[in-house]
């Protein structure tokens, strides 16, 4: 499971409106017929147009000053073991949404009217997805760029010796560039991996757009806040302010297990994935006190997503997790691959 959270761009060419996004997360729908389309839903309906969202979500930004964010865009990407579970994505996910975004308003420190934010205090709406193509922050695609950088001279001298403004062999170039499309490392259905190429297998995902203000357009709920809980006096009241990040990660992924009966493994949780970044040493032992079974999926887990490293990591920390990581996977390969373990 990767969640992220962003604020509304603003600045620059941005819009202060949120049509701009509605309109980006629209783009599946394009030529399709009514009934195969991914409609806009909250907690209470399921269809809901472009327009609707556009002008509900614009409309609740009372006294937010223009460099604030006016909404939050909320990206849920199970992983393909995780969609496995599932018995109908669209339907599941909706599901799923709806029992996420309680936990999103648990994790606020806030009280509204003196009560707890509640699901019925924010305004969301949300949208499934099914395709995602491959971009050029991907590491596969970096991994892919030198042959596309080599590729790319190679094709511009052929159109050099095709003008006369350059001599050569063009035979030899084209077999170069063939030679170098099947050496590039990532490949997918025998080609090479390139920006803007649709990722195969399922790649259903969540987009959720959610307003700065709660539903009464009275009181400002920021995901971005960077106290996890604190209480501040505001105009001689004590007022609560914070939202804690580590807490609702960690309740989307049990809220998931829960509801879909899935069997997460270490490598998986966010625990783990913090525990790398903050203490690689910890996050390897607890790797190594796995059973068997569980060590073996892993690690298969590991290499086939890359070693799970953050947004901001350290270098010194990353360079240390993987000398330990390499050292441990050398002692562990020959192990696991003569196991019978089915991974």
């Amino acid at each position: 499971m990767y969640i992220t959270i962003t604020p509304q761009k603003l600045g620059g060419n941005y819009s202060q409106s949120s049509a701009d996004f509605v309109g980006y997360l629209e783009k599946e729908n394009q030529g399709l017929e009514q009934e195969d389309m991914e409609h806009f839903f909250n907690q209470y309906g399921d269809e809901f147009s472009a327009e609707e969202v556009v002008k509900d979500i614009d409309g609740n930004g009372a006294k937010l000053k223009k460099t604030e964010p006016k909404f939050y865009s909320i990206t849920v990407s199970p992983s393909k073991y995780e969609l496995n579970r599932l018995q109908n994505s669209s339907e599941d996910l909706k599901k799923y949404t709806r029992e996420l975004m309680k936990d999103y308003v648990a994790s606020f420190n806030r009280e509204i009217n003196g009560q707890p934010v509640s699901i019925n205090d924010i305004k969301y709406y949300a949208k499934i997805e099914h395709q995602r193509t491959f971009k050029g922050t991907d590491r596969k695609i970096r991994e892919n760029q030198p042959f596309a950088t080599k590729i790319l001279q190679l094709r511009n001298e052929i159109r050099s010796i095709e003008t006369g403004s350059m001599e050569g062999s063009i035979g030899n170039r084209e077999r170069e560039i063939a030679k170098l499309e099947k050496q590039a490392p990532h490949q997918q259905d025998g080609k090479r991996i390139v920006q803007g190429m649709p990722k195969a297998g399922s790649q259903s995902h969540i987009h959720i757009i959610v307003s700065r203000k709660d539903a009464s357009n009275s009181f400002s709920l920021s995901p971005g806040s960077k106290y996890k809980a604190s209480d501040v006096e505001m105009n001689g009241k004590n007022v609560k302010r914070g939202f804690d990040r580590d807490r609702f990660f960690e309740n989307a992924e049990n809220t998931f297990d829960k509801t879909f009966g899935y069997q997460r493994n270490f490598a998986e949780t966010y625990k783990a994935r913090k525990n790398f970044i903050k203490n690689p040493k910890i996050y390897f032992a607890s790797l190594m006190k796995l059973p068997t079974n569980e060590k073996a999926i892993a690690f298969r887990l590991m290499r086939e997503t890359g070693i799970p490293i953050m947004p901001s990591i350290p270098t010194n920390q990353a360079q240390l997790a993987l000398k330990v990581f390499n050292k441990l996977r050398k002692g562990l390969d020959v192990a696991i691959k003569s196991s019978s373990i089915g991974i």
